[in-house]
């Protein structure tokens, strides 16, 4: 797993550390079943404070994306999860909402779209 926090992000930096973690879930480079590293040691690889990567860890349980086993740590839940699936449903509207804005920029007609839409999903 790969972190890499910014000091010039407008983003907090426990809020860094979730969208890293949540994009590797969702693109599968952190498996189901998979078992982050424990909030210690991610705290002292960042060298960042143990509170702030609890935070995080703490949202991503509350998201539904991982669960903590006491004495074991904290694992990623399966992608079948609906609050996973809640997210991925999230993704796709805002996609769908940026190419039909694109779309209606360019003239594309809602059949149009459509077509491209299909096309895509045939391939």
């Amino acid at each position: 797993m790969k972190i890499l926090i910014s000091n010039k992000s407008d983003l907090p930096i426990y809020e860094q550390i979730k969208v890293q973690i949540k994009e590797q879930i969702l693109s599968g480079n952190i498996t189901e079943n998979e078992f982050l590293p424990s909030i210690r040691q991610l705290a002292k690889e960042l060298g960042i404070s143990v509170i702030t990567t609890t935070r995080a860890y703490s949202d991503l349980e509350a998201e539904g994306f991982i669960a903590t086993i006491q004495g074991k740590g904290s694992v990623v839940l399966p992608k079948d999860n609906q609050m996973v699936k809640e997210q991925y449903l999230r993704r796709i509207e805002e996609s769908f909402l940026s190419a039909i804005d694109d779309a209606k920029i360019a003239n594309i007609s809602n059949k149009e779209l459509i077509e491209i839409l299909e096309n895509l999903m045939e391939e």
